[in-house]
């Protein structure tokens, strides 16, 4: 058992007296921000507002204004791979949450996150929270998001967050966010934040190379799924298909289906092509704040993985043949069904969660990051938005994603993929690498001096010539 014995002038507000709020690594954080130069987060921004309250998922399209979730909220940057959209009128007449380049989006339930807005505009749900900085702020959004990102920042976040079944930011108090003004580091800071994005577009332009040639081979460039009112099917359908519902029979699934069934070079389903692995759930009662990462599925997207939840060394020893290995595919089947990450290199110690699949490749026909491309396309996630469609929980059955069809690209094409991957995930991996260095300097400057993060920050960074 672990006992801290604060004095009455720590207790931050007439609302927390509860411990979890005053743990020492917040007391003894704090004291080491108050003795800098700092400012609040409250008097640093004119808008600090949960999103969209009053939303429903009938009005999510594929175009339109960007609309941000919580599972978008990632690694300093939004992520745009499942980004979903809403039209203008509902993004004009939530004109208090609509943002631009440059804002910081907060994450208000579930865990903490801070990511800067790279987005010509956007618009954010009622799981976050929208940040504008003021004109005359003292703190530029690129330091104040990598701060929040330091462990300084995200301890603060994680402080505030109050509530037993559902966790969620308190509002009033995370305004009193302790921020250090680092003059000198901010500028430095913002100057590789800025590369970082950069590198992080290349990135997503190889990615959409690597989309392009898949959909070129199959004549669907310029497809778009339209959902029809009316269409007419046989019995003998229903019949093969063990389904009566409307929305499995939509003509756009059975288009993107004979696409990938009439290619010239061939086809074969995603069973016969890997190995199906399950995963396993421990149950939030083995959840620990450090140790072996757990995978759920919010720490999975088709760039990489984060992570959130630990178990113990000792139930890792007991689930260690749930540990993934190099080579195999982790793919969601639950939550946010078909989201597939390649593992290019030997994992470190991790057990997934029940609601994601080991795939592990078991055909010299395809390659990895060509069939992990085609997991991460619009062709199999028709497929499963027929699969799951009119479920209000969205679970892809193991039997159903067997059953996905996938196109057998020539080797040349499928070698010209896996190189457009191969790049995209390099230069990612780059930007990756220059945020956690402004994250590691601007804990450096607060540990130590600003002197010594940026000589630090010049040798980490200076052949990048940023």
């Amino acid at each position: 058992m672990q006992i801290s014995i604060i004095n009455k002038s720590d207790i931050v507000s007439a609302f927390r007296i509860d411990a979890e709020c005053y743990q020492e690594k917040y007391i003894s954080a704090q004291k080491k921000l108050l003795k800098i130069e700092n400012t609040r987060l409250g008097d640093e921004v004119f808008i600090f507002s949960k999103g969209i309250f009053d939303i429903k998922s009938e009005c999510y399209s594929t175009s339109g204004v960007p609309f941000v979730r919580i599972g978008d909220l990632k690694n300093f940057v939004i992520e745009q791979g499942n980004i979903i959209y809403i039209p203008e009128t509902e993004h004009l007449k939530n004109y208090k949450t609509a943002l631009k380049r440059g804002d910081i989006i907060l994450s208000k339930t579930a865990y903490p996150a801070a990511s800067f807005v790279s987005l010509d505009e956007c618009n954010t749900s009622q799981d976050t929270i929208a940040v504008k900085l003021n004109n005359n702020s003292k703190v530029n959004s690129e330091y104040l998001t990598v701060f929040l990102n330091s462990k300084y920042g995200f301890d603060q976040m994680r402080r505030w967050f109050t509530g037993n079944v559902q966790m969620h930011l308190n509002l009033i108090d995370s305004k009193n966010i302790v921020i250090p003004i680092l003059d000198t580091i901010q500028g430095k800071v913002k100057s590789i934040f800025s590369s970082a994005i950069r590198l992080k577009t290349n990135s997503e332009i190889k990615l959409n190379q690597a989309h392009a040639i898949l959909l070129h081979e199959l004549n669907l460039t310029n497809w778009q799924p339209k959902h029809q009112l009316t269409f007419i099917k046989n019995y003998s359908d229903t019949e093969q298909a063990g389904r009566i519902d409307a929305e499995y029979f939509q003509p756009k699934y059975e288009k993107i289906v004979k696409a990938i069934q009439s290619y010239s070079g061939g086809w074969d389903t995603l069973g016969t092509l890997v190995s199906v692995r399950k995963s396993v759930e421990v149950g939030s009662g083995e959840y620990l704040d450090e140790g072996i990462p757990f995978l759920r599925i919010s720490n999975l997207s088709s760039f990489e993985l984060s992570e959130e939840k630990y178990i113990s060394e000792s139930l890792y020893q007991k689930l260690k043949k749930n540990q993934p290995e190099e080579g195999e595919i982790l793919f969601s089947k639950d939550g946010t069904p078909g989201i597939a990450y390649y593992l290019h290199e030997k994992p470190h110690k991790m057990i997934p969660s029940g609601g994601i699949l080991r795939l592990q490749i078991r055909m010299d026909k395809i390659n990895g990051e060509y069939l992990t491309l085609v997991l991460n396309s619009i062709l199999t996630q028709e497929q499963i938005n027929r699969d799951v469609g009119g479920s209000i929980i969205s679970h892809w059955r193991p039997d159903q994603v067997k059953e996905t069809v996938i196109p057998i690209l020539s080797e040349e094409k499928q070698t010209q993929i896996q190189q457009k991957v191969t790049e995209s995930f390099n230069l990612r991996k780059q930007s990756k690498h220059l945020l956690e260095c402004a994250k590691k300097a601007v804990e450096m400057a607060i540990e130590q001096d600003e002197q010594a993060a940026l000589n630090w920050l010049e040798d980490e960074t200076g052949e990048l010539r940023i």
